[in-house]
């Protein structure tokens, strides 16, 4: 019944040095050579059992007395250590999409910013803005193909984009929206 504590592979329960006293190993027992590493010592360390839980249950039977000692470790499972590392991996690899997003956008909101405060801009201006304007597209399209951003949040990413440049055309009057024709209506007889 003791041999059940000392099963355990690389730990024992340290605080019970005065049920194992009675405990002979040394004795004419056919197995006393293989038991004679699961010895208990006196001078085991509390750090034992630092990567697990340690419960004892005292059993009582009619003629004897047993101590159960179980140790359990906490660690997860390997499949479940996978897959947070993947899950990290994922994570660290969309924040960076997602990053260079953002940093392509806010580069060229401030220079639609810049070009519509000022006041003697030239139409050619815009040229470089359409520049980053591409570079932020591929960069919001690259995000999307990768699963990091949603197709419809690209989208919405792109037309806000392309909203900011022609409002910024239309307050220079490089650009001229075509009047909406009014929709005719229909004579009911």
């Amino acid at each position: 019944m003791a041999g059940a504590c000392l099963s355990s592979s690389s730990s024992c329960c340290w605080n019970l040095t005065s049920k194992f006293n009675t405990l002979s190993l040394n004795g004419p027992h056919p197995n006393a050579a293989a038991l004679k590493p699961l010895s208990f010592s006196a001078n085991t360390s509390l750090n034992l059992f630092s990567k697990g839980s340690v419960s004892l249950t005292s059993v009582q039977m009619p003629f004897r007395h047993s101590i159960v000692c179980e140790a359990a470790p906490t660690k997860k499972a390997d499949s479940a250590a996978k897959r947070a590392r993947q899950a990290e991996k994922r994570r660290l690899y969309n924040k960076a999409k997602k990053s260079e997003v953002k940093t392509r956008m806010k580069t060229v909101l401030e220079a639609l910013d810049t070009l519509k405060k000022k006041t003697d801009a030239q139409s050619e201006e815009v040229i470089s803005v359409e520049k980053l304007i591409a570079e932020a597209y591929s960069a919001i399209d690259k995000a999307v193909k990768a699963g990091s951003l949603h197709r419809n949040t690209g989208a919405r990413r792109k037309s806000r984009l392309a909203r900011r440049k022609k409002a910024v055309e239309i307050h220079h009057g490089w650009y001229v929206p075509a009047p909406v024709a009014e929709p005719a209506l229909v004579a009911t007889a």
